[in-house]
């Protein structure tokens, strides 16, 4: 990566940048230089260093200095204090540090016991993690460096008790293994991590998408040995998606490849999710089968106990139980509209892809609509994510109404049929589709207006929309992807 500029650094970053460098003002230079004050001292110039560098290209020689002597003599590699060595690349010639990195911010279990040492060690790879991701510089950027911005920013979600991918991709569980957590282990009176957390990542995801577009990614993907250096991420497959059209030969091959790869990951997470969603409830109209794996013993024996014979101390049993298996099922028809504006990218690709999943049930007929200013019926597609983002449009303006006009047609059984619209709700033609939404709705249909289906939950609603959807009866459900899931595994199970 090149050297930090002075580009503007994200708030929700400083926020995380000042967590860890709290106290900077420490001790007065009139207090006697005990052992405390002089471990606060050098964690303050590590701190002040870190500052000075997100902000400023240039090198402070005395802060430059300081920081290496503190380094040195901590016993920690001057590495640390280089800006072009990866922390992948510290690892490999370290490998005694990977175990420091994990969990370094997350605070320690006694707040009250401080080793001030260990503050400073801490301080130096903390340093390390955050002046790596957070100063990017300016200019353009390789398959390489974007790859390895990928690794440390990895390495600090890792820091701070997520995994990998969790706050770029803002993954279910990354913001609640932080929750209760008060600080980032190096000071006390720090923000909250449960807090911080769902800020810093789209920030994050922010960063690794302006690294991405300044990328020349048509070279990169001309050169095969280049694009297998490419770890796919969203703003990786918006740009690959909006600039498909303009591939062609190896560039072309590669793009799919990268789609394909990001499109089985995110398939195995939202796979795991709806595993893990409830399920319909037991249909008891129906006899339970008479087999020996539905045999209910506890109830079998608690129903059969009058039958006991003390004498003989053995059970009789008259009566056997088993248990009902067969769940209630519908055969149902999930219909998914998903606004395919440039604000959207996210929620189509997702989508798409949990569209596929819920295709491949039983007893559910998906279809699959995006529209923008014109609307294309993907239901063709809707079992290969892969295929369907291929034929997708992004950008452009919105108007529901041109997808409302394909979607009413395909509502056969209402009360068998579940509607559910992703977007913004930035309409050309609010009222009149509105009135639409409203009319499907009274037909007996589910209709769920979602606000986008990102990994996050992040996105801006419409405020005229979202008070009327409440008045409605149907709120829009808040992007957050699990969401989602458990409306839709709910109804159709």
């Amino acid at each position: 990566m090149s050297e930090p500029s002075t580009v503007p650094v994200p708030k929700a970053a400083l926020d995380l940048a000042a967590s860890a460098s709290v106290d900077l003002a420490g001790a007065s230079a009139a207090e006697p230089v005990t052992e405390p004050v002089a471990d606060e001292n050098r964690r303050q110039v590590l701190y002040w260093r870190l500052l000075a560098r997100l902000f400023d290209p240039e090198e402070q020689a005395s802060l430059e200095s300081a920081s290496l002597a503190v380094v040195e003599d901590l016993g920690l590699p001057p590495a640390l204090l280089d800006p072009q060595a990866s922390v992948d690349a510290i690892v490999q010639r370290h490998p005694e540090l990977a175990a420091e990195f994990e969990d370094l911010m997350v605070p320690e279990p006694d707040p009250d016991g401080r080793d001030r040492a260990a503050e400073v060690r801490r301080a130096a790879m903390v340093g390390k993690l955050l002046l790596n991701v957070l100063g990017t510089g300016s200019g353009t950027v390789s398959a390489e460096q974007l790859s390895r911005w990928q690794s440390d920013a990895g390495w600090l979600e890792r820091a701070i008790g997520c995994k990998p991918g969790d706050l770029r991709g803002g993954r279910p569980g990354a913001a609640g293994r932080a929750a209760g957590r008060t600080g980032t282990g190096v000071g006390g009176g720090t923000p909250d991590l449960g807090t911080l957390i769902p800020a810093i990542g789209p920030e994050l995801a922010a960063i690794e998408a302006d690294l991405v577009k300044r990328m020349k990614l048509r070279e990169v993907l001309a050169d095969s040995r280049l694009a297998a250096q490419l770890t796919p991420s969203m703003s990786l497959i918006e740009e690959l998606l909006r600039d498909k059209n303009n591939l062609s030969g190896v560039a072309l091959a590669n793009a799919k490849d990268l789609i394909r790869r990001f499109v089985d990951e995110v398939a195995e997470v939202l796979r795991t999710q709806l595993a893990k969603a409830s399920v319909g409830t037991l249909d008891r109209s129906i006899p339970p089968k008479r087999v020996f794996r539905n045999l209910d013993i506890d109830r079998t024996i608690w129903k059969n106990l009058t039958n006991w014979d003390p004498e003989e101390e053995r059970l009789y049993v008259d009566r056997l139980f088993y248990r009902h298996t067969v769940r209630k099922t519908t055969p149902s028809r999930l219909i998914v509209v998903v606004d395919q504006s440039g604000s959207m990218v996210d929620s189509m690709v997702n989508c798409t892809i949990l569209a596929s999943i819920f295709a491949g049930l039983p007893k559910v007929d998906v279809h699959l609509i995006a529209y923008d200013t014109q609307a294309i019926d993907l239901t063709p597609w809707v079992h290969d994510p892969f295929e369907t983002l291929l034929r997708t449009q992004l950008g452009g303006g919105t108007d529901g109404t041109v997808a409302m006009a394909l979607a009413r047609p395909k509502i056969a059984e209402p009360r068998n049929t579940v509607v559910v619209w992703i977007s913004d709700f930035y309409e050309w033609h609010t009222e009149r589709l509105f009135a639409d939404m409203a009319a499907v709705h009274r037909s007996g249909a589910k209709f769920i207006p979602v606000g986008s289906v990102t990994s996050s939950g992040r996105g801006s609603v419409n405020p005229w929309f979202r008070e009327r959807f409440k008045d409605l009866g149907t709120p829009v459900i808040s992007g957050h992807i699990r969401k989602l899931v458990h409306e839709l595994k709910t109804f159709l199970a």
